[in-house]
């Protein structure tokens, strides 16, 4: 007697097969091997999202996603270490990392949107404000925004200059600059189309090397980075220790104790956790209670979605 199967119900039962082989490898056997295989240590903690504990002992977030330390008008918090601005979500929003997609010519204020340009003066001047020292930088104007004529010309891209208006800076606002080629300078009238003008940056006289680090006014690729560069908090180390009544000296020593060095000594730069440096702050110097401003409700958020 002829016990075989028919062709059809072989070829179904061998995949069957295959599918329930796979099945148990790939999703029960792996799984368990890889969750075993991260409960090594040196490996839990990074496996379980790099967890870090405030000084509260609570929660505080994780030591790979930056965070905002500022109040709840979106203003610094002047006893925390400042981050660098982020474009994630509100800001550090882990589940929306994202770059600003806006590059070198971003130079001119849109109706609703600042330009590259702007967005880096205007930070500039406001970290310059807050640390105490010049925000001054090339091709910004001394209120923060980006030093851009819109040059009008009599053939149009060439020939003698007939107009020339301040592009981002809206009237009533003053231009930084009076004339240009002889021709006096206006501000920009809300709504007019200065399409036809030739952009025209402006140097300025903004200092080569300026005070405040480029960091300090430009966010990373993915908006996430908990580091600031050793220039930037070394820029911020009087506010922070003048807040919390702590040396000077001090507060350097946690600052090199959280600077991670160059991947294999070559790749990348140093940098500074500003995560682990203001929790460790909060640890060992905590601020007087007359300045014990508590970080806003995006900075909580970012801190429990970590």
């Amino acid at each position: 007697m002829n016990h075989r199967l028919p062709p059809w119900l072989a070829q179904n039962t061998v995949a069957i097969r295959v599918v329930l082989l796979l099945t148990l490898l790939v999703g029960l056997a792996y799984p368990l091997v890889m969750t075993a295989a991260a409960q090594v240590p040196g490996l839990r903690g990074k496996a379980e999202g790099s967890r870090v504990t405030g000084a509260d002992g609570k929660d505080a977030g994780s030591s790979l996603i930056g965070q905002s330390f500022t109040d709840s008008k979106g203003k610094p918090i002047k006893k925390y270490f400042q981050s660098r601005p982020s474009n994630a979500g509100t800001g550090y929003d882990g589940a929306a990392s994202a770059a600003g997609n806006q590059g070198p010519e971003s130079v001119v204020d849109a109706k609703d949107k600042p330009s590259l340009l702007t967005l880096v003066c205007g930070r500039s001047k406001a970290v310059g404000d807050l640390e105490g020292v010049d925000g001054a930088r090339r091709f910004c104007t001394p209120d923060g925004v980006g030093a851009v004529l819109g040059v009008f010309r009599e053939d149009g891209t060439t020939g003698r200059v007939t107009r020339v208006v301040s592009l981002n800076q809206a009237c009533p606002a003053k231009p930084f600059v009076a004339t240009y080629k002889g021709v006096d300078v206006e501000c920009a009238k809300s709504g007019a189309d200065y399409g036809r003008a030739n952009t025209v940056p402006v140097r300025g006289d903004g200092p080569a090397n300026p005070k405040v680090p480029a960091d300090a006014v430009t966010a990373s690729a993915s908006g996430l980075d908990p580091h600031i560069s050793p220039a930037y908090a070394k820029l911020q180390t009087a506010r922070v220790a003048r807040e919390r009544n702590a040396d000077e000296s001090a507060v350097r020593k946690l600052i090199s104790k959280y600077t991670t060095g160059r991947s294999l000594g070559v790749l990348g730069e140093p940098g500074v956790n500003v995560v682990l440096l203001n929790i460790a702050l909060d640890r060992e110097h905590p601020a007087p209670k007359s300045s014990s401003s508590k970080p806003s409700q995006a900075s909580k958020s970012s801190q429990q979605g970590a």
